[in-house]
């Protein structure tokens, strides 16, 4: 599962960075700010492609493969938020993610 979690997270900080760092630059124009995003996220579907095959082939369905994808994926954008969009972390973005970490617990359990 590390070698599945490892590719899910470089798969998640491309694909972030393909959907909301064109938010720091506004100015930019749409077609430029949608080109650049479509050539980063082919990078994300390099890594993840490969991330879901392997868990898949390791025992994990879909369902749970796709749970951890969620969890990774809001740990990534909150870290890219904070640090390169500027953005507050706020409590009730805490307590939404302890939510999350419920539902992998549920996903998981026997």
């Amino acid at each position: 599962m590390l070698k599945t979690i490892s590719l899910l997270t470089a798969s998640n900080i491309f694909m972030t960075t393909a959907w909301y760092y064109h938010l720091k630059h506004t100015g930019w124009p749409l077609w430029k700010a949608i080109v650049l995003s479509w050539l980063i996220a082919l990078f994300e579907y390099m890594l993840m492609v490969p991330a879901n095959r392997i868990g898949f082939a390791d025992g994990y369905s879909a369902f749970q493969l796709k749970i951890v994808q969620e969890v990774i994926t809001l740990v990534v954008f909150s870290f890219f938020a904070v640090l390169v969009l500027k953005e507050p972390f706020q409590l009730k973005y805490l307590v939404s993610f302890c939510f999350l970490l419920g539902a992998v617990y549920f996903m998981f359990r026997n």
